[in-house]
């Protein structure tokens, strides 16, 4: 397998939580939404067909893995996901946790209003958090 390289501005905005079989798993620097982004471990992908079916297969998988953790986690009431790569073209999804009365309710979190960066406690205490549920929700 081709060297993995995490775009600079995904690693920025970023804390990581771990890697599992296909992704890297990340907690987005925005303390208004429960946020997760996947990277696929793969050189060269900016779209999720760019893929090997069974990388998509597995994506998928890890992507309800995810969303599952955050719903424990954060009870929230709606998962949004999405694979938009308008600003950073290296291919990542975004699993977002919502809840009615949110910073950005109903539309969409990306664009919606100035991120608010965890304090270097809170992203600690949430990385080892989500890493304790996401370690509970099975693989595949």
């Amino acid at each position: 397998m081709a060297r993995f390289d995490l775009d600079a501005h995904l690693a920025a905005d970023t804390a990581t939580i771990g890697d599992w079989t296909l992704s890297r798993v990340l907690l987005m620097n925005d303390s208004r939404f429960p946020w997760l982004v996947l990277v696929p471990r793969r050189k060269g992908c900016t779209e999720v067909f760019d893929l090997s079916t069974d990388d998509q297969n597995m994506l998928m998988a890890e992507i309800a893995r995810a969303a599952l953790a955050i719903r424990a986690v954060f009870n929230v009431e709606k998962i949004n996901v999405g694979a938009l790569g308008n600003v950073v073209p290296q291919l990542h999804v975004h699993v977002v946790g919502r809840r009615k009365g949110d910073a950005a309710w109903p539309g969409p979190v990306w664009g919606s209003g100035k991120a608010e960066a965890y304090s270097a406690a809170s992203r600690r205490s949430w990385v080892e958090r989500l890493s304790a549920e996401l370690a509970t929700v099975p693989a595949d």
